[in-house]
């Protein structure tokens, strides 16, 4: 790796240190005595032109004066921000310039609101933003496109019929197949909500905070799924991460009050939230059957995230009302 960096952006060569976590990708970071950057390898890809939608947002987005920071791709000598690696199986690599930053420990307090502002800012921003690049990745409605090896035969198999590594998951197997069918009915009403640019994975995991202060919003990560899809899906995202949280009522009053400050949804998009939160759920459940029918991950992390996501989507049974109340209220108050 080090002989790559070496060659590909001679400038940035250091020492590097792997960071921990990430489904999709390696991440390391690069230090030397004039530069510190993060260098990351694209796991479960080789399409360059997802990587090249994903930078031309953030060359974009660099360019505009924000209140956090993004990611900024690193160019190599001769104008490239994508490197594909010659023996790691044909895999993509790029470098961003450092952020500094905290990351936040689970169950951290306190910075919903400035989350809430950041999300809804960048919403704002990217409603105006033109990569010119056609979007790779589909909207979270065209789940069947996007997840190909998950025809309704194979969902209705492993769901109702498990196999032997999920037998033990038969109840939150038929909770999440009885999500997948419901949410089949929705998505082409979801064609019709105003549609922009969203970053469509924001989550605690992917911010960071101010050092000194960890209840302000410092830089906002992973773009790596950003595609044209509809608006109301950002705040979605983030709300359906949020049930489950200690103080999920204060999170999520916090949130919808610094998004309301910048973003006013119509009815309709309100209305939708419930749908596109359970859509969420859906779209992580593909995703990660997905990895495991590709030999990606082994059995394990199925049963794990089957796990999660039952008891997620038993959360969103009980607590989407409470939600979609303080949306109204936070909404009507901005």
């Amino acid at each position: 790796m080090e002989k790559m960096i070496s060659q590909a952006w001679p400038a940035w060569n250091g020492t590097l240190r792997k960071r921990s976590g990430g489904w999709n990708n390696t991440t390391y970071f690069v230090e030397n005595s004039a530069h510190r950057a993060v260098l990351r390898i694209y796991d479960t890809h080789r399409d360059r032109d997802k990587i090249k939608f994903e930078h031309a947002v953030l060359q974009k987005l660099g360019g505009l004066d924000l209140p956090f920071k993004v990611p900024v791709p690193i160019c190599t000598p001769a104008g490239d921000t994508v490197v594909q690696l010659k023996d790691a199986d044909g895999k993509f690599a790029c470098l961003f310039k450092y952020i500094d930053g905290d990351s936040l420990a689970e169950e951290e307090n306190g910075y919903f609101e400035s989350f809430g502002r950041a999300a809804g800012w960048l919403s704002t921003v990217l409603s105006d933003i033109n990569p010119e690049l056609a979007p790779v990745y589909k909207p979270y409605y065209e789940l069947r496109p996007a997840y190909p090896l998950c025809t309704s035969e194979v969902i209705l198999e492993l769901c109702l019929k498990p196999p032997v590594p999920f037998a033990d998951l038969a109840p939150e197997l038929s909770m999440l197949y009885e999500a997948y069918d419901n949410i089949a009915v929705s998505l082409t009403e979801l064609q019709e909500l105003p549609h922009q640019l969203v970053h469509g994975d924001l989550n605690a995991s992917n911010l960071l905070v101010e050092t000194t202060d960890h209840r302000q919003v410092a830089a906002l990560l992973d773009f790596e799924f950003c595609t044209f899809d509809v608006r109301a899906m950002e705040p979605a995202v983030i709300l359906s991460g949020l049930l489950g949280h200690a103080e999920v009522k204060a999170a999520v009053r916090d949130f919808c009050r610094g998004f309301s400050r910048h973003i006013r949804l119509s009815e309709a998009e309100i209305k939708a939230i419930p749908v596109l939160m359970l859509l969420r759920k859906v779209d992580v459940f593909l995703h990660f059957v997905t990895r495991y029918l590709e030999g990606t991950d082994e059995a394990h992390v199925l049963q794990e995230q089957v796990k999660l996501l039952s008891e997620d989507i038993f959360q969103l049974s009980a607590g989407t009302s409470l939600i979609l109340e303080i949306l109204k209220e936070e909404q009507e108050g901005a």
